[in-house]
């Protein structure tokens, strides 16, 4: 029989839960959840009671220290991950961490210099990346289906604006961190992983004085472009387009967490299973994809997973610094 993965989780919040949820569709003897921590130790208790979680801390610290957990999914807000996450690898603990990784460049590259010098695994939880759809998009592309890829053009717009985290700037709100994560992390899918030489943006801010609505053009070499937009706003399409000089391949709604791709040599499908869980957002069965991955990832003893590298990351926030900052979103961790 197979050595589970034991996960600890770091947040009892409604991602940390459509997580947990996402693993109860893979083997039992491959993924464990052994324990939550949370600031409170109710909020704890609570969650673990209503996934069947043995352990509950008060405390993260708590949970750095359990010798049972092999690794750690980090579900805080935005703000609190290059602390959270920090403490999780100096204490020897391989993490899974939200996206987006950190706050800004400065952060991110901070992290990673704490997973390389603690010699720890450390993923940026980019889930998309590990879906069916992706990984089929990505075989066409290197199977020369659509020629040479000229043109990017994704969205991602949901109204978001009853909840609160995306809305406050102290909270790490903001389209751009939240959402447009997502359209920027399939441009550079698409380009593999390369920097654009020109990133060019513009949008509004709320009342906070967070980016609601940005529009962006980034440029990569080769006359490659990508459009995209987000919106915390409004709807959009919420689509992805790889335009190439042989065709195009579409990824029709939800562009993150796709279950459809369209494509000249026909469409491609790979449905989600039904669990029975009840989920807060969006397809998050698709959460598990990301924590087979991790599985691999530390069985193979790699500190990195090629799906999403270090030196991805750090691209993806370097263009999410540019876009938000562009449009006049700068957080407090800016200055530090």
């Amino acid at each position: 029989m197979a050595c589970p993965t034991r996960w600890g989780i770091v947040s009892a919040g409604l991602i940390s839960s459509d997580f947990v949820a996402s693993l109860k569709a893979l083997p039992a003897d491959e993924h464990r959840v052994v324990a939550v921590a949370a600031r409170s130790i109710d909020s704890a208790k609570a969650f673990a009671a209503k996934h069947g979680i043995e352990k509950s801390y008060g405390s993260y610290s708590e949970l750095a220290a359990d010798p049972d957990i092999d690794v750690v999914y980090v579900g805080v807000v935005h703000p609190k991950h290059l602390e959270v996450a920090s403490q999780m690898l100096r204490s020897g603990k391989p993490v899974l961490c939200e996206k987006p990784l950190c706050m800004n460049v400065r952060e991110t590259q901070k992290l990673l210099d704490v997973a390389r010098e603690n010699k720890v695994f450390l993923m940026e939880a980019i889930w998309s990346r590990f879906f069916p759809v992706y990984k089929e998009l990505g075989r066409r592309i290197k199977a020369g289906e659509i020629g040479d890829v000229v043109q990017v053009i994704a969205s991602f717009g949901r109204n978001l604006r009853h909840f609160e985290r995306v809305q406050k700037k102290d909270l790490g709100g903001g389209v751009t961190l939240d959402i447009a994560i997502y359209p920027i992390q399939l441009t550079s899918f698409v380009m593999g992983g390369e920097r654009p030489t020109k990133i060019l943006a513009g949008g509004h801010l709320n009342a906070h004085e967070v980016d609601e609505t940005i529009s962006a053009t980034l440029v990569y070499s080769k006359g490659r472009v990508a459009s995209i937009a987000a919106s915390t706003k409004v709807d959009l399409p919420s689509e992805g387009f790889i335009i190439g000089t042989k065709g195009t391949i579409k990824i029709p709604f939800p562009v993150w967490c796709p279950e459809h791709l369209e494509g000249p040599s026909g469409n491609f499908e790979a449905l989600l299973p039904k669990t029975g869980e009840t989920f807060n957002y969006n397809n998050s069965q698709g959460l598990m994809y990301e924590a087979m991955e991790v599985r691999r990832c530390l069985k193979e003893g790699l500190l990195e997973s090629p799906g999403v590298s270090h030196a991805e990351s750090l691209t993806i926030a370097t263009i999410m610094e540019a876009v938000r900052t562009q449009v006049g979103t700068v957080y407090l961790q800016d200055f530090q």
